[in-house]
Formats: structure tokens, sequence, C-alpha cells
């Protein structure tokens, strides 16, 4: 994708959180049935280590480990195609391709964390059914250098037994500077391909062909097989002119006319969309007309990866003879590999160091920042709510929002424009100009590919089952038998037969949700997600009743502390009124103190509290029960 979400939150390891305290009466022993009524606090843990290099932790996943142990490989007959991620979502794209002998993996990458998440770092895809087949892994294909295609790769390679990576040359150099921030993996072997290579990996020869997308060297994949070609597109567009595409696309597209397609994967994420997609020559075209244009300072905001788009903005700086400040060390980052690979020539004096803004005259200024999508952190937001150290707004400013606004960013995007406006900058977006074209093709493009690739048998990938939906259609449009379409769930098992037949199974590969926090990689758990949310828009009470061993009765008031739930100095008749509540629970519950179970007494303790704060406050903050016994 384009990026599933802003580059300029930093995709290796994070700073370290604030260290959360541990409470007291957690983890109680306690019969099944208690335990099964009890809500446990999701924030009663260790507080967690310091996030750097150091160190990445694997949980182990044994209730997967089952799982994988009951599914059977594939015959000699058999191709099996499982989607490990990336088709309920857009991110964290994974899919394997499985003959008898060799498993071929399609991309690794991640998801940012939604708001289903919170307190995760990164989703990953679930690549326990590849654990227990690591010996069959042949080799990572990486048709891209974006995250949601690479981003995975350090917390996933070693589990899998570090297969070698088969990539274009600045997707290995991508690559490459990111397992620099995991300094204590095992080296990644890297093995650069050309698009029109054939290498032979375990029983079959793979092939390589060139995509259009919004970063250079993007690529398609051909995976020979005894039945025909199985066809992997990556993310893709196409450049043309008025729905013609260019000469370029049609050449590398012809390599289809006179091969044996068995079945097709391709990206749907933009097929619902009509027509053809804006080329990004208009793109290039509307920006080079910007930046001679301005007057003033020149803010140009853009996903850290569209590498292209960048390239061209530089270089339409030098021809204007202005200046450049890169600011955001992603942005950095790519551009430095770019220049590294020849990608991109400049003089040294075009780009500037931020803090020497105030030298250059302000018409002879461009600014490349990141932050697009109204992430807090990024250089942009900093400026709009005038937190950066070095860059200040003047009105005569020009600011260009070059990217779309991602589905659940709305809001953030919205701010940040609001911030920007009150300082009286002018604001170009989207919507008001061609300042930014997808790297995705619209439903027109897709058609076309599919009348060059003409494959017997379609499974569309990457994007939300909408999407999916939509370019199934789009096949069976073009007269595709919808028998030989599969939609697939993330972690299904599909598999062609002979070459004849097409089947997604009911049974499916490990498809828990694993997810990146701190250092640790683990699956999700769905209780520990339900109280964080509950946490947040509930809150949590803390009631602490001191009691007497020997009569059972409350040695002192009970003490109640409230976070996110009620303010308990504007709150003092609800507190007295708790206070009576759990004094009656307490001691109905330990009238007998010595054959009493404590247990059971905070579970008591527990559902009464939570039942009359529910009456009056209409809330459900976890409530969380401590006796002590004195």
């Amino acid at each position: 994708m384009d990026n599933q979400n802003s580059e300029s939150r930093m995709a290796g390891p994070r700073p370290a959180r604030p260290a959360r305290p541990q409470r007291p009466g957690f983890n109680r022993p306690g019969t099944p049935e208690r335990k099964e009524r009890r809500r446990r606090p999701a924030y009663a843990r260790p507080a967690r280590p310091r996030r750097g290099k150091q160190h990445v932790e694997h949980r182990s996943e044994s209730s997967s480990n089952k799982r994988v142990e009951k599914i059977p490989p594939p015959d000699q007959n058999t191709i099996r195609i499982i989607p490990l991620g990336g088709v309920e979502e857009i991110g964290r794209n994974m899919t394997a391709i499985e003959t008898a002998d060799d498993i071929f993996i399609l991309d690794c990458g991640f998801q940012f964390r939604e708001e289903e998440t919170p307190g995760i770092d990164y989703i990953l895809p679930n690549t326990g059914y590849l654990e227990e087949r690591r010996d069959k892994i042949r080799g990572l294909l990486i048709s891209h250098g974006h995250l949601d295609h690479i981003g995975g790769i350090p917390y996933i390679i070693d589990r899998i037994g570090n297969p070698t990576i088969y990539t274009r040359r600045l997707t290995g150099m991508m690559i490459k500077k990111r397992q620099e921030e995991f300094s204590h993996l095992p080296p990644t072997t890297i093995r650069e391909v050309e698009k029109d290579e054939a290498i032979r990996l375990g029983q079959a020869t793979i092939r390589f062909f060139g995509v259009t997308h919004t970063v250079p060297d993007s690529m398609g994949i051909i995976i020979e097989t005894k039945w025909g070609d199985v066809v992997f597109t990556g993310d893709i567009k196409l450049n043309h002119e008025n729905g013609d595409p260019s000469d370029e696309e049609k050449r590398e597209f012809g390599i289809f006319k006179n091969r044996n397609v068995l079945a097709l994967l391709m990206d749907s994420t933009n097929v619902w969309q009509p027509g053809f997609s804006i080329p990004e020559i208009n793109v290039y075209q509307t920006l080079e007309k910007i930046v001679k244009d301005a007057k003033g300072r020149l803010i140009i905001a853009m996903f850290a990866s569209h590498l292209e788009r960048l390239i061209r903005i530089i270089r339409f700086a030098e021809e204007a003879g202005k200046k450049v400040v890169i600011d955001g060390r992603s942005m950095r980052t790519n551009v430095e590999i770019a220049r590294e690979l020849g990608l991109v020539k400049f003089k040294d004096e075009t780009v500037v160091q931020v803090e020497d803004i105030d030298r250059i005259a302000p018409e002879k200024l461009i600014i490349l920042a990141t932050g697009a999508q109204g992430d807090e952190f990024a250089s942009l937001a900093r400026i709009g709510n005038k937190s950066h150290k070095y860059i200040r707004l003047h009105p005569t400013d020009t600011i260009v929002l070059s990217s779309s606004v991602i589905p659940g960013n709305e809001r953030a995007v919205q701010k940040l424009k609001d911030n920007l406006s009150r300082q009286g900058a002018h604001i170009i977006t989207y919507h008001t100009s061609d300042v930014h074209a997808s790297g995705h093709g619209n439903r027109g493009e897709a058609e076309w590919i599919h009348s060059q690739v003409k494959p017997k048998f379609f499974i569309p990938v990457h994007g939300y089952h909408y999407m999916l939906r939509v370019h199934a259609d789009v096949a069976t449009d073009l007269g595709m038998d919808p028998k030989h379409i599969a939609i697939p769930d993330n972690s299904s098992i599909i598999e062609i037969t002979d070459g004849e037949k097409i089947t997604k199974h009911p049974i499916k590969a490990p498809s828990e949700l694993r997810v990146v926090e701190g250092q640790t990689v683990s699956e999700l758990s769905d209780v520990l997600m339900r109280d964080r949310k509950a946490l947040g828009q509930e809150g949590f009470c803390v009631v602490v009743a001191t009691v007497d061993r020997r009569t059972g009765k409350l040695h002192k008031s009970p003490d109640i502390i409230s976070r996110g739930f009620v303010y308990l100095r504007d709150n003092k008749d609800l507190m007295d009124q708790t206070r009576l509540i759990i004094r009656k629970s307490v001691e109905t519950s330990l009238r007998n103190p010595r054959s009493a179970d404590l247990d059971a007494a905070r579970d008591d303790l527990s559902e009464a509290v939570s039942r009359f704060l529910l009456q009056r406050t209409q809330k459900r903050p976890i409530v969380i029960p401590v006796i002590v016994s004195i």
C-alpha cells in the first residue's frame, strides 16, 4: 500500500513507556467457577522492560501448535495457498504458497495498532503454520519496500528459520536499514534479483516482472508449477494516459501472452473505484508548478515511503534554485538510500539542515515533512501545535498535504489542518488539486490486468473483505466462472487440485492475532483487550477493606481508589454509600471468619460494588477488590 499508516511512526523499537505500578490483590487462587466469573485487570502485570535493540522475546503459542498438527500437508497433485494476513485489513500482508515439497512466502508486513487493539505496537501475521513447516520454506519473496510488506521481517524471520530473502535492490537496502535496529538478530541473507530474472528454488522456478507502485523497484512474482503459473502482483497500479496503459506496461504484461497462468493473486485495495486512477505523472506536473510558483516557504507533507515523489520534488527544487529541508527520520533515511543507489542525484548544498532554515530566504525554501496523517509525534503535527524546535509557521507559508486520508485518520487529519490554518498558512490537499495519486489501481486498471494475465483461477488479496468481494465481481463480469474464484479470510486454506478445481477449506491455519508489545511478540488475548478497552472507557475502582480476622468485622472505614471513573472529591455521597455496600458485603461473607473463603468474599465484594455503581452511575468500571486480614 502507499503506507498503511503514517510512516513518521518509527517502525523500529520505540521509547520506553513509564512503568505501571503493581496493584495489590491480583492473581489470587480460587475455584474454576470463581475464576470464570472474575474480571481480571489487564494492567496487573510487571512493568515492561525498556524498548531497545537488545532483545525481542517470543512467547510460545501451544494452542496454535496443536491446531497446526491437524492439517495434513498437500499431496503431489495440490497447490495450497494461505493468506496469513492482509485480506481482512489494509496491512500485514503475507501469503504462503505450498506444494508437496516446498513453501514460498510472499511478503512479510505488519499493521499499526487500531482502536480495537489499545496498548500494542504492531499487529503481525500469525506464522504458526509456517513455524511447524520451516524445513519446507525455500525463500521469502518481497514485492516492494513498504512497511505493510517488510515491517514484520525483524519479528518473524527467525521464527521461520531465517530463510533467504529475494527482492529488488532498493527493497533489499530498506530491509537492511531496518535490521540495523535489531542488532541482536542474526544477519539476514538477501539475494538481489532483477525483474526479468528466473531462479530455481526447491522444485520450482521463480520469475519476476516489474509493476508500477509508489516506490521504485516494485515487482510481481511468478511461481511456475506443472499445472501453470501462480502469479502474485503485489501492490499495483498502471502508468497510463487517459486509460491507455503506457508502452512500458504493455511490454511488462506482454510476458503473459504465451504463458499458462493457473492462478492470479492480485491487489484489491482500490478496485471498488471506477475507471482509472490518477497517473503519477499528473502529480509530478502539479508539484513542479507549485514548487516553481511558490512565493513563500513551501512545506510538503507526504509518506516517507513515496520515494519516487520525494526524488522528483528534490529535483524540481534544484531546478528552481531552491533549498530543501528534510524533516523526519524515516524520510531522511529513504532519501539517503535512494542517493546511495543512484536513484537521486543532487548537490550537497541543495539539502540543508533544519536548524539552518532561518538563513534561507522564505521564497527559496522547501520543507519536506512527515505527518500528513495527523500523527501527533510527526514533524507536521509539531509544526501545527507550535512544539517544533526550529519551524514556526508564517502567514505566507503554503502547506501541501500530498497524501489521501487513510480510513480512521479523518479526525486526526482535520485537527492537523485546523492547527495549521489557525496560524494563517494556506493548505493545498488532494481534494482541490492533483497533489496525490494512490499507488493502487482502480477498476479499469484491474480489468486491463486481468485481460492480459488471463488466469484460470483467481484469489483477490490485499484489502478489506468488501474490496475482495468487489474484485471477485470484476473477475466475474469479465467472464470468469464464479466457481474458479476463492475469496479468502486471513489463514484460509485454499487448494487447487490437479489444476482443475479450487477449494476453500473450512479448517484454517492458526489465525489468532499476533502482536508486538515492547520487546514481546505474543498472541493477542481477547480478555486483555476487553479489559484495556473497559479501562479506557469506564475506568477502574479499587476497594480496600481491612478486616479483623477474629470477628470478621471491618477494622476501619474502607478505602476507595478511583481512576478514570469519577472524581472522588466531587462524589462524596456516592463514595459514602459505596463504603456502606462494601461493609455489608464483606461482613456478610465473613460472618464465620474461621471457615470463610476469602476468594469468594472478594468475588462477592466485586459483584456487589459493580452492581451498585452501575445502578447509580450507568457506568461499568473495573472493580478490584482487596481484603486485608489483620
